[in-house]
């Protein structure tokens, strides 16, 4: 337990026991600490009220209703940096199935400890300034510790009742730890999952994300699906429960997203990525054309991108993880082909995708290749594709990076701003696309003047077909591919 002693946790500790009032560790750090781990953060609860708590240090934060103060440290450690102490306390009714209707303080530890969710999560350590630590462990939280079970302290339906989510938790934790859950613990999640309807969006999301970022996201998501969460959480996922593939594929659409997705755990990739992983192919029960062997999935990957757009809008993901997730999923099924991808082709993927992205993109067909359980294509191949998009990585990409723009345009033409710009620099972007050795300043301004002499019609035309041709140049070779694997 030498933990305890770091220096932060002490000295709180210690000026509160000081000061005549108690201190006790309470929660996932105890567990931690006691399971051998580096708790990732820390909490302490006393039978001193807010107000008394923030006259012994007045360096503090109050703002909730909760009973719990941040008392803040001059810690180089960000876990340590605040300290949260939270006064004992008991929980009336929760009418809505996600806060007490009222909060108590209480008068005793024991009495703060039952009513928290599970036995491993309600155990206290009281500090002493003179004797050793002293374990408080009213449920039997050591003895489901050394049986890696998750049990809810007391009665289960009355745990879930209060707070519902408290079910996705045992999930999470179960996940986390490599742990069990409880038969009648298991059996109360069963009966009262519909509660998971009063949960607010977001902390599903937050839920569901910790779950996904632990080594055994397979086994969580698959555990959600097997007690009927998941159909409250990410209902498109389970349209894919026994839903069968082609010749290529000896998972069904639901074991293969979760494969993908415990191969992205693994190897410990971002949550855009895992989220990825889990909803690259949602789209498939809706795009299977035919059964059997033969069957197909085509345009899976816009159908699917469009679906994971609902699921993340709706759970509140921030913006920024929402277009990520959106576009690797759009856009995993890029041909890797050596005699099928060309230069142009490579960068228009580049182009189309982001550099800030392709390596995001790699790893996740990565995890669908192998979440496959059989290859889709031999590996020298995705290299291959890397190697040609760094060999073409410096080429120009976008109209950003071509060596004339629309103010060059405006002073060749001696023209304002308007349509015809736009449609220039498409036109100009495309052919740098096709031969980057054209990007140069001479070549490009004679092309303004020449493309300058042609109609608005014309010009329009020749945009609308040059932005155009990238995309059919992609469907040639899709199309190529898909005669090779169904997909």
């Amino acid at each position: 337990m030498q933990d305890i002693e770091k220096s932060e946790i002490k000295t709180v500790s210690e000026a509160l026991l000081k000061a005549g009032f108690e201190a006790c560790l309470v929660g996932g750090c105890v567990r931690d600490i006691l399971l051998g781990r580096e708790p990732k953060d820390w909490d302490i609860t006393t039978n001193a009220k807010p107000e008394e708590i923030q006259k012994i240090f007045p360096d503090s934060v109050y703002e909730n209703n909760f009973g719990t103060v941040g008392v803040k440290t001059d810690s180089d450690d960000p876990k340590l940096k605040i300290i949260e102490i939270t006064t004992y306390r008991l929980e009336g009714k929760y009418t809505d199935k996600r806060h007490p209707d009222e909060i108590k303080f209480a008068n005793t530890v024991e009495e703060d400890l039952a009513r928290r969710d599970f036995t491993v999560n309600s155990m206290a350590l009281r500090m002493s300034l003179d004797r050793p630590f002293e374990l408080i462990d009213p449920f039997g939280g050591i003895q489901d510790l050394t049986g890696k079970t998750i049990k809810a302290v007391g009665n289960p339906e009355d745990r879930f009742q209060e707070d519902a989510l408290r079910m996705m938790r045992a999930v999470r934790f179960m996940a986390q730890l490599d742990f069990k859950i409880e038969e009648k613990t298991e059996a109360a999640i069963r009966k009262h999952v519909g509660l998971l309807e009063f949960i607010s969006h977001e902390r599903i999301r937050d839920e569901f994300s910790k779950t996904i970022m632990t080594s055994d996201a397979e086994g969580g998501v698959e555990k959600m699906q097997e007690l009927g969460i998941l159909k409250y959480v990410v209902p498109e996922l389970v349209e894919g429960v026994g839903v069968s593939q082609n010749q290529h594929h000896i998972f069904t659409v639901f074991e293969h997203n979760l494969k993908s997705l415990d191969y992205a755990a693994k190897k410990n990739f971002s949550l855009e990525i895992r989220l990825a992983a889990l909803l690259h192919d949602i789209g498939k029960p809706k795009s299977k054309r035919g059964e059997g062997p033969d069957a197909t999935f085509y345009g899976h990957q816009v159908v699917g991108a469009r679906i994971a757009a609902r699921v993340l809008d709706r759970m509140h993901f921030s913006k920024e993880i929402t277009e990520k997730v959106i576009l690797l999923i759009r856009e995993h099924m890029f041909v890797y082909d050596p005699e099928t991808v060309t230069d142009a082709g490579a960068r228009r993927l580049l182009r189309r995708v982001g550099t800030e992205n392709i390596e995001d993109l790699f790893m996740l067909r990565e995890a669908d290749r192998i979440g496959s359980g059989v290859p889709k294509a031999q590996p020298y191949r995705l290299r291959h594709l890397k190697f040609r998009i760094e060999k073409v990585s410096k080429d120009p990409i976008s109209a950003k990076m071509i060596k004339v723009d629309g103010a060059d345009i405006m002073r060749e033409l001696n023209i304002p701003p308007g349509p015809r710009i736009g449609w220039i620099l498409a036109i100009l972007l495309e052919e740098v696309l096709d031969d980057p050795a054209t990007n140069k300043k001479e070549y490009l301004t004679n092309r303004i003047g020449a493309l300058g002499l042609l109609k608005d019609d014309q010009l329009a035309e020749m945009a609308k077909f040059a932005k155009k041709s990238a995309g059919e140049a992609q469907t040639r070779v899709e199309e190529e591919i898909k005669k090779k694997y169904y997909v």
